[in-house]
């Protein structure tokens, strides 16, 4: 199973991100019957989903941890504790599972809402790396469905409306009896508006939108990461009748560097140094993303030795701080010697008694993690 940080909480449970509270109860209930441990004994794939399943909906249940989520992903929540989710009581999971999957004949009833929530939006915006690292505004172009200005969102044409769907009689649902339950279904007449368009806007064609495009400003805080989503809440598609606008999701690729690279907020950098500087020790210029440093070579450095430069890596989302550079030094050896080099490396050698030695296995190992 793939490790739940990296799984998006909405397929976890099979639900769209507009998904309500109840829904959202409804999906992880039937998850979590289904996979829960005492159920599946002694097995491991089925206790993961349970876990899958737990964690998203301990984030998506709370307010405000699913706005950060939806804002930033999970860079945005840093991942949840798996298990149960705290303060969700097992009765009220389960109690009343199967009154939701079947209405018992003469239930509730009425009529359909027109209302419908428009689509979210996605745009895939590229950064360089830097402006990962420190954040950036901008503006995007997008193309989006906006209320229609000739018929004001009705879908009718202009002194027209739209008229009571005769199918369902403007429920937007039809019922069909089996045994001592009552199935509701979407009216295949209608779509479950109730209503029907018969001289439909001349603008739009009954859709009560129309496309148009928008320049949305676009702030991308310090330290986001690639595939990091921005959520702007009633940017996307504008709904129908009445319905709530979708929102937009700007999602965001960062471009590699030449020479850095990131780990979670720290940079990685290697530098290479000569014998002499290895062995002498040496001042060295090197650069960071704010520009050059100098970083201080002590006597018999190594290669692969490592140096840390606090504070000089990524910022940390949305709180204070910076992640470390990290550097490394990687030793080279000449290829090509002069007469007089070489004299006087075979004297350095016969001066220090220079002789073969069996490398622990710790050491190899950092050496194959070095040149790999």
């Amino acid at each position: 199973m793939a490790n739940v940080a990296h799984v998006d909480y909405y397929e976890v449970l099979s639900v769209s991100r507009e998904c309500g509270d109840q829904e959202l109860k409804t999906a992880y209930r039937k998850l979590a019957m289904q996979f829960h441990p005492d159920r599946n004994p002694d097995n491991p794939e089925a206790e993961e989903r349970f876990k899958q399943a737990s964690e998203a909906y301990q984030v998506l249940s709370d307010p405000d941890k699913r706005a950060a989520y939806d804002r930033y992903g999970h860079a945005g929540v840093n991942g949840a504790a798996g298990g149960f989710p705290g303060g969700v009581d097992l009765g009220d999971i389960f109690g009343d599972f199967f009154g939701e999957m079947f209405n018992v004949a003469g239930g509730r009833s009425g009529r359909a809402s027109r209302a419908q929530r428009g689509r979210d939006i996605r745009y895939d915006l590229t950064l360089e790396f830097e402006e990962a690292v420190f954040g950036k505004e901008t503006t995007v172009t997008i193309k989006r469905m906006d209320i229609c200005g000739e018929c004001r969102g009705s879908g009718a044409a202009h002194g027209k409306s739209a008229n009571v769907c005769q199918q369902c009689g403007g429920r937007g649902q039809v019922r069909f009896q089996q045994g001592f339950f009552s199935i509701a279904r979407t009216c295949p007449i209608c779509s479950g508006t109730g209503q029907v368009i018969t001289e439909p806007c001349h603008t739009c064609h009954g859709e009560a939108r129309v496309e148009k495009e928008h320049i949305i400003q676009v702030k991308i805080p310090a330290g986001v990461e690639d595939g990091t989503r921005i959520r702007y809440q009633g940017e996307g598609d504008a709904g129908r009748f009445g319905g709530n606008s979708g929102d937009l999701y700007v999602v965001l690729a960062v471009k590699p560097h030449a020479y850095f690279e990131r780990e979670g907020h720290d940079l990685h950098f290697a530098v290479i140094i000569s014998f002499p500087q290895a062995a002498l020790g040496a001042e060295i210029a090197i650069q960071t993303l704010e520009g050059e440093t100098v970083l201080k070579i002590p006597e018999g450095t190594q290669s692969g030795k490592e140096f840390r430069l606090r504070g000089k890596g990524v910022p940390y989302l949305n709180e204070r701080g910076r992640g470390d550079l990290i550097v490394q030094t990687v030793v080279e050896t000449p290829k090509k010697l002069t007469k007089a080099q070489r004299e006087a490396i075979q004297q350095l050698g016969s001066a220090l008694g220079v002789e073969n030695r069996v490398a622990s296995r710790g050491l190899l190992d950092k050496m194959k993690d070095l040149f790999s």
